[in-house]
């Protein structure tokens, strides 16, 4: 039977297609010789390896047929119309790099079909600069050519660019690893660490080995895999043709991606990263990886919202069918799950037993802690014994600040401990009278929990750590053998001390993706003052893959002038984040009204979705959810019908309109960022917070939801705007 390999540019079908595309490489599977495939050599072909093949009437694919022993292997290029279908496969050709071994396909221009392979790359027409980019950064024809393996002319053309922007629109239709060799290089990294990255080092060749094997030998680099995946079967066929853009993560994957799916490490590791580079996509791969790499392995997976860990529940179960996903923590398999909701399990699960770490967290002991309590006590509290507190302590984001960060950590339970307990990085001062009046509302906050016989979310979280770290003392009782943390700068002190208390220390404990810029929950911490040592275990990711270079670049300038730290506590940087990709830059449309806001966006999702063949990959984001039904209301009223999502999975058929903190882990192709005044972002509640996290909390906000945007993003507001709207690349 024939095998199929299929590369990238195939999962970009028109969805009219799609169906058949998959039916005629079923076919193709089962018997090439099958009547109505007509897998045919073309006559004057640059590569005489290159087929063609019959999808429909108007459709042919084009192939590569490379024989293997007894059977032979098709590289599944692409489908188009009939005649560029013939005119595609004439001049594409199969070929090995000869300086790193890896498998290309390369496309001559129509006027060199028949002369000797090549690639003919031009640099944009721009003013010749004294000193173009990659000669500014020292790099050579030689490291390019030589060193690397990119092809002459590429190599001369980028050399000849004068910038960023020269240089990705030359890369387009570039080999793809080549294309992502020269980001990194003009992103400042040496060719050293290039070759690092995608493995390119001279390939070692038996002197026996055939063309054809080394074609097929070179498939399998792990630079090549970032454009060619190997089809198991039917049904990973089906996932390939089927998921497009949007799901070619599940196969395609960069080599630094790769490597740290699949690496060992003697402890809790942190991969870091910008929106858009791959942080998630590694999780799940990885996550995958120790699943079956140790069928009793009992993998967890958690991040900080239940609309995410859906998410990444679905996602797993379309990465691998086969994926023992499980519904309990501790049990053999994969259990994805949102943190709160594990903590919850863990107390559930210590029954009566929870009862003395009750008492150690809150000074009381109990068994009634199923019950949550709601998002009012807290300004009830202060309403009833915060009469002592100063005006500027006089906010519930203080007092949930304060009792997340310094009085649940340090399992203060008294009095006299809290004068003594130490508050660092909180930002806000506190003297014997200051702290006397806080713990006046905190005890007033636990009184009324007591009498209804509620916890909140922090102190269930503390509770189930505190339990679980006794039972791992006493017992050497864990629930999980590996944790994988998804979005971890948003967790809390109680969070870590849960997570670390789950699984024993031994290697591959903890896998850790975060980005401080995305930091929209939570306070600012240091992993290592909650017993999770990363010790040098530590990786960035900058290559942007979901966003265009025009969209980075305008969601990297809400970010300027705020200073941002890692879990690690070391400063973070955004200026060297690059993307792979180009496309319009963003456009602002500054209204008088917000009838003249809805106007603009009913337009504006009209021409959106005329251009979409899937209108929910259109979305429009709002800061509130109050904001969210008016956004509705008012487009139904102007004839453009969308969806309200808050939670669950987005489903087909119509734009969506959700909340930036809900869109939290999705992308779309097209996003609309409608409301960004003044009053909605940073909004009162950040402008009224006594220290500056909360400010950067509302910056991280609109970076999140401005890199949602795959190819296309617009902003939207009406009377001021947002003090954090960036000025570059724009267009209105």
């Amino acid at each position: 039977m024939p095998s199929i390999i299929m590369s990238k540019p195939a999962s970009k079908l028109d969805p009219a297609i799609k169906k058949k595309a998959y039916a005629f490489l079923e076919k193709l599977t089962a018997d090439d010789t099958a009547s109505g495939l007509h897998i045919e050599p073309l006559a004057n072909s640059a590569d005489a390896k290159v087929r063609t093949g019959r999808v429909d009437d108007g459709y042919r694919a084009v192939l590569f047929k490379v024989p293997q022993g007894q059977s032979v292997v098709y590289v599944f290029h692409g489908i188009w119309p009939h005649d560029e279908a013939i005119s595609v496969a004439k001049r594409t050709i199969l070929k090995l790099n000869p300086v790193n071994g890896i498998t290309e396909i390369v496309t001559l221009p129509p006027e060199t079909a028949d002369a000797a392979p090549a690639v003919v790359a031009q640099a944009p027409d721009a003013p010749e600069p004294e000193v173009p980019l990659l000669a500014s950064l020292g790099i050579s024809r030689a490291d390019l050519v030589g060193e690397l393996g990119i092809d002459e002319a590429l190599a001369e053309a980028a050399l000849a660019a004068s910038g960023e922007d020269q240089l990705l629109t030359l890369l387009t239709g570039a080999v793809e690893w080549q294309a992502l060799a020269l980001l990194e290089l003009a992103a400042g990294h040496s060719v050293a660490d290039v070759k690092e990255r995608f493995s390119l080092s001279a390939p070692e060749e038996a002197a026996e080995a055939t063309e054809d094997e080394r074609l097929l030998k070179g498939l399998q680099h792990p630079a090549a895999r970032i454009t060619f995946a190997w089809i198991e079967s039917n049904e990973e066929l089906r996932r390939v043709v089927e998921g497009g853009d949007f799901g070619a993560w599940r196969v395609f994957l960069h080599p630094e991606q790769r490597k740290y799916v699949s690496r060992r490490y003697n402890g809790p590791f942190r991969l870091s990263g910008g929106a858009g580079t791959g942080k998630t996509v590694v999780l799940l791969h990885r996550a995958r990886h120790l699943a079956t790499a140790d069928p009793r392995a009992r993998v967890l997976v958690t991040t900080f919202t239940t609309n995410l860990a859906e998410q990444m529940r679905t996602d797993l179960a379309r990465l691998d069918p086969d994926l023992p996903l499980v519904d309990e923590v501790g049990q053999v398999g994969v259990r994805v799950t949102g943190i709160d909701a594990l903590a919850s399990a863990v107390l559930k699960r210590a029954g009566a037993d929870i009862a003395e770490d009750a008492g150690a967290v809150l000074g009381v002991a109990t068994t009634q802690v199923t019950g949550r309590t709601p998002g009012t006590a807290w300004q009830e509290a202060i309403d009833a014994a915060g009469g002592g507190l100063p005006e500027a302590l006089r906010a519930e984001s203080f007092f949930l600040a304060e009792y997340a960060a310094v009085v649940l950590p340090n399992l203060v339970t008294d009095r006299q401990a809290y004068y003594k307990v130490r508050r660092p990085g909180r930002g806000v001062a506190l003297d014997r009278a200051k702290r006397a009046a806080v713990w006046d509302v905190i005890e007033s906050y636990r009184a009324r929990a007591r009498i209804n016989g509620t916890v909140d979310f922090t102190e269930a979280a503390t509770m189930a750590a505190v339990h679980r770290r006794r039972l791992g003392a006493e017992r050497g009782e864990f629930l999980a053998d590996h944790v994988l943390v998804d979005e971890g700068q948003d967790l809390s002190p109680a969070h870590w001390q849960l997570l670390r208390a789950l699984v024993a220390e031994s290697p591959d404990d903890l896998f850790i993706a975060e980005d401080s810029h995305q930091r929209i929950y939570g306070q600012r911490i240091v992993l290592s003052g909650y017993g999770i040592k990363i010790v040098g275990r530590s990786q960035r990711l900058t290559l942007n893959y979901r966003t265009t270079a025009q969209n980075l670049a305008w969601a990297v300038g809400v970010l300027s002038g705020a200073s941002f730290v890692d879990l690690e506590d070391a400063a973070e940087q955004s200026s060297d984040y690059r993307s792979a990709r180009s496309g319009p830059v963003p456009r602002l449309y500054p209204c008088a009204t917000l009838s003249d806001e809805l106007d603009q966006a009913a337009a504006l999702i009209r021409e959106w979705v005329a251009d979409s063949p899937a209108p929910e990959t259109v979305a429009v984001l709002v800061r509130y959810s109050s904001q969210r039904e008016r956004v509705v209301s008012g487009l139904d009223e102007r004839g453009v019908v969308v969806r309200a999502v808050e939670r669950g999975t987005i489903k087909p058929g119509q734009p969506v309109v959700m909340t930036m903190h809900r869109a939290k882990g999705t992308e779309f192709s097209k996003v609309l960022l409608f409301g960004v005044n003044q009053e909605s972002i940073p909004g009162a509640a950040g402008r009224n917070q006594s220290d500056a996290d909360a400010l950067l909390r509302e910056r991280s906000l609109l970076y999140v939801a401005a890199t949602r945007a795959r190819d296309e993003l617009a902003v939207s507001w009406s009377r001021d705007a947002s003090e954090f709207l960036p000025v570059v690349g724009v267009a209105s």
